[in-house]
């Protein structure tokens, strides 16, 4: 249950039987991907936002009829009204529904709804949950299925983050587990990226976290498949556990020192420039590859993370689906990235712009550990837009850990969220900063007071010398990558 509000081990009923569907909040990425899903079936669709946007266009465009600001009104003939976790129970259009008894679903049970009768890959983990989702419908599209999928951004390909795909072929979820919601989706097979504390306020331990990811486990239909990592611990007690419950288990890894010995083992693997490259070989037959197998990757991203991202990728479509390896790895090879993950935004007088969403200390570090492998010898210059004072307050010291890999560290206001900052005495960036400086081989380290003063921050950090700047964050630091851009050519003019 998320906060009491809503029962994700329910069943929910086919999206035919919801009638005509009402969502709040429609202009937000992920909720506007699933309407144009619900569109996409013929099923009558309305929704509402607190201001207007291109996307709520879209979606007239597309059928719905849609409205700019909350009112009770706007539910209309609506017998279900679907809501992402951040709509409050106050919001006029969801008390209107809960007062007049109509069925509320929030996003992730509208997606459950869509996937009746669809064969389902649901994709979680504390990290790498976008890209490996995005890299599994690469390749299953490579192999020559038409998925369906439900991302957390765009694909350049579509530029969307949902899409139908052909009828009868696997839908690719991402499943997040920030507040148990992936509990709903039934799917045929899951992928778990890494079992790593987060999302604690919502858990209250680790133990109730990783007790939440086995439940996820037993969530996999019967004779499914979960994929998960062998280099991590939380990953490792997962699969023991899962095996014990009788669930079929795949594993990879680098069987380094301390980790287990993973039935596809990845090896030589290496991060340059804007590339990455692994070997894979499998220790036992899993769907369509037999084993002793080898076959080696290259991607067109940085860092040794996304190896492990396309592994997983890779296990899907063989081991859950039978198909083509080299067709897969060929979907890969070719795979364009995904919006805000490691996003190329630009290059102006020597210095190349980089977006990422990464916003808890594992996906920092990883983030900061391929920016030093793309930058091939230029400055690393990250912008960090801490998210949330209580990531801050508890894993202060992995974000600076991860943050020291850098050249030069400029800092913003932390994003609260949904958080306030009394409750949180003490807590602001000024600790990443006091620590970082505190460090003898540390970074360089800039303060901000507001996010609109970042980009004339990084302009002078960066003026006259080639650099790489990553900004990273999940609040509004992405407005800061374009508007430095904007600043340097600018500059290239004068």
């Amino acid at each position: 249950m998320s906060g009491g509000r809503f029962d994700f081990t329910a069943p929910v009923p086919p999206a035919e039987e919801l009638g005509p569907v009402h969502f709040v909040a429609i202009g937000g990425s992920g909720v506007s991907g699933v309407a144009r899903m619900f569109l996409a079936r013929g099923i009558p669709v309305s929704g509402s936002d607190r201001q207007d946007s291109a996307t709520l266009r879209g979606l007239e465009r597309d059928g719905a009829r849609v409205h700019v600001g909350h009112d009770a009104a706007h539910l209309g003939a609506a017998r279900t009204v679907v809501v992402s976790g951040a709509v409050p129970e106050d919001n006029p259009e969801l008390a209107a529904a809960r007062a007049a008894g109509l069925r509320v679903l929030h996003r992730a049970q509208g997606i459950s709804a869509l996937l009746h009768g669809r064969s389902a890959v649901a994709v979680a983990g504390a990290n790498g949950k976008t890209t490996t989702s995005a890299m599994t419908t690469a390749a299953l599209t490579s192999a020559g299925v038409d998925p369906g999928y439900v991302i957390g951004a765009p694909l350049p390909g579509s530029g969307t983050s949902a899409a139908p795909g052909a009828p009868g072929s696997p839908v690719v979820v991402e499943a997040d587990e920030s507040d148990g919601s992936f509990l709903t989706y039934r799917p045929q097979v899951a992928v778990v990226t890494n079992v790593q504390p987060d999302h604690l306020d919502h858990y209250g331990d680790v133990a109730t976290l990783e007790q939440a990811y086995l439940d996820f486990s037993r969530t996999i239909t019967p004779g499914g498949l979960l994929i998960t990592n062998a280099d991590d611990a939380g990953a490792v007690r997962l699969a023991h556990r899962a095996r014990a419950d009788g669930l079929r288990v795949l594993t990879w890894g680098t069987g380094g020192p301390g980790a287990e010995g993973p039935d596809v083992l990845l090896s030589e693997l290496d991060s340059h420039g804007m590339t990455a490259a692994g070997t894979l070989t499998w220790t036992v037959d899993a769907g369509s590859v037999q084993a002793g197998t080898s076959v080696q990757l290259r991607l067109p991203a940085p860092g040794l993370h996304t190896v492990h991202n396309a592994t997983a990728a890779v296990l899907v479509a063989t081991a859950g689906y039978q198909l083509a390896l080299d067709r897969a790895v060929d979907g890969l090879e070719r795979f364009a990235g995904a919006h805000r993950r490691f996003e190329r935004l630009g290059e102006r007088a020597g210095v190349e712009v980089v977006d990422d969403y990464a916003h808890n200390a594992p996906k920092v570090t990883a983030v900061v550990q391929a920016a030093r492998s793309a930058a091939a010898g230029r400055r690393v210059v990250v912008a960090f837009q801490p998210h949330m004072f209580s990531r801050v307050q508890a894993f202060s010291p992995g974000f600076v850990a991860g943050l020291a890999g850098a050249d030069e560290v400029l800092l913003l206001p932390i994003y609260a969220a949904r958080e306030r900052a009394e409750h949180f005495p003490g807590v602001s960036s000024a600790l990443l900063a006091d620590a970082l400086r505190e460090r003898p081989d540390g970074p360089r380290v800039h303060e901000v007071d507001a996010v609109a003063d970042a980009p004339a921050v990084l302009a002078r950090i960066v003026a006259g010398g080639e650099a790489l700047v990553v900004t990273v964050g999940a609040g509004d630091i992405t407005e800061v990558g374009p508007q430095l851009l904007e600043l340097l050519r600018q500059g290239e003019g004068r």
